[in-house]
């Protein structure tokens, strides 16, 4: 099958190289334009650009899909099928329109629920006990196209970079039944909900919340950008925490095992990456950074 493959960040891999495993025609990766990154701001390619030109598939980091030009270079391709997991960029109705197949898409949640860019992060944010991959045939709106195909996987307390690595393994899975079994189309029910982007500010850990949303903020956070306090002045990423039975004024530290008052319950973090440091245990910190109980975090 000709496939036109779109996507950008990692959680594309393991649908374009199932596809290429496959035996499938990938003619052409669609991807966003290298980024500055780093501290010298060099450009930097996305993991799909890099993965698709070791596979010897050409690439395109078009900066719109609006143009006349790209609409023509897309339609020329040739495609049966265009697959689109994370790739960034909204598809204008010509190129919804030019593949026969139409254009797939692989989604980490369970359609309806969570349409958006931060589905993942935002399942673990709201305390959902499951979560999933819906395959779907695109439409102009925003994640409001008919199911294909869905997996469902149980959160409990995965990380969002836990889940992310379990449903793009998932995603490519699902996808490849698609393109082989060729499901009919199902509308989505009612109830959709929306995954905004996350915002830097809520990152900032509040604990005048309970523990237990604390804890869910720093698992949806994990890996990236990572939730954070201030503490005695400098800003301290907590990547792990658990919840404890208890009371305390919120954001004072109970002990000198670093556990926190929140606003119901005590949240212990268990490991931690002070600026410019690597991640570590918080036993670790402690023996280097002793913090006594009475200290304030904001």
């Amino acid at each position: 099958m000709r496939i036109i493959f779109m996507g950008t960040p990692a959680f594309a891999l393991p649908a374009l190289e199932a596809l290429h495993a496959a035996g499938h025609d990938i003619v052409a990766a669609y991807t966003r334009a290298p980024q500055p990154a780093g501290r010298g701001k060099t450009l930097q390619k996305s993991p799909v650009h890099v993965r698709a030109e070791s596979l010897g598939i050409p690439v395109h980091t078009p900066r719109t899909l609006k143009s006349p030009e790209e609409l023509a270079g897309f339609a020329a391709f040739g495609a049966d099928v265009a697959v689109v997991a994370a790739y960034g960029l909204l598809l204008p109705q010509p190129i919804l329109d030019a593949p026969p197949g139409g254009c797939i898409n692989i989604h980490g949640s369970l359609l309806p629920r969570w349409r958006g860019a931060a589905p993942i992060q935002r399942a673990i944010l709201a305390g959902d006990e499951t979560t999933g991959i819906t395959i779907m045939a695109m439409e102009a709106g925003l994640d409001t196209g008919p199911m294909l195909l869905a997996e469902a996987t149980p959160i409990g307390r995965k990380t969002a970079g836990e889940l992310f690595t379990e449903l793009a393994e998932m995603g490519a899975r699902l996808l490849l039944r698609t393109l082989d079994e060729r499901p009919a189309p199902v509308p989505q029910p009612d109830g959709a909900t929306h995954a905004p982007k996350i915002a830097k500010t809520e990152t900032h850990l509040d604990f005048r919340q309970p523990a237990a949303t604390l804890d869910r903020a720093i698992r949806a956070f994990n890996p990236s950008p990572g939730a954070h306090a201030m503490l005695l002045g400098e800003r301290v990423k907590i990547l792990s925490a658990e919840v404890l039975a208890g009371a305390s004024s919120p954001g004072i530290t109970t002990d000198d095992a670093f556990t926190i008052g929140t606003g119901e319950g005590l949240l212990r973090p268990t490991r931690v990456q002070r600026a410019g440091k690597p991640a570590m245990a918080i036993a670790d910190m402690l023996r280097g950074w002793p913090i006594p109980a009475g200290t304030p975090l904001a």
